[in-house]
């Protein structure tokens, strides 16, 4: 597939993402929660999970901002839903470390599903910070860090 076509398909699936985010809306039952917020640009993730058994029972989001944050938030809440915090922390690492360039072996990518063709974003620096936002959102609330899920601002 030539990289053209291949970019292509990265933005297709960016954009269906954000047009028809997956786990959108709120949970009536979470255990741990974060809102993020970038000033950079205006990007706001409330993220919701129930874990139960150490494991991802259910996630949403909500919030709003540019099409790289919400459709990396669906991807997220794609990725981890079903897997274990210990699992998600990787993958949360794991896309974190792509974002800055940082090599990881394809088996660790692979888990990360759609989110993937973020890897594209990585050659805008502005855009990093927008799609690492639900992933840190992610970390924070699985960590239980700031328990009143305080906003925080990203700088």
């Amino acid at each position: 597939m030539g990289l053209s076509k291949l970019k292509g398909l990265y933005r297709e699936v960016i954009l269906d993402h954000a047009n028809h985010p997956h786990n959108k809306g709120r949970l009536a039952d979470s255990t741990n929660a974060m809102t993020l917020h970038n000033p950079t640009c205006g990007d706001t993730i409330n993220l919701q999970i129930n874990v139960q058994d150490k494991k991802i029972k259910e996630i949403a989001f909500t919030g709003a901002g540019c099409t790289i944050s919400q459709a990396s938030a669906s991807m997220m809440t794609d990725a981890v839903k079903g897997k274990s915090v210990e699992t998600a922390l990787n993958m949360a690492k794991t896309f974190s470390d792509m974002a800055i360039g940082k090599q990881h072996p394809q088996a660790d990518l692979d888990q990360l599903g759609d989110a993937q063709v973020l890897t594209s974003i990585m050659e805008f620096p502005a855009r990093i910070k927008c799609a690492t936002l639900s992933w840190w959102a992610l970390q924070r609330a699985l960590l239980k860090q700031d328990k009143e899920g305080v906003e925080h601002e990203q700088g």
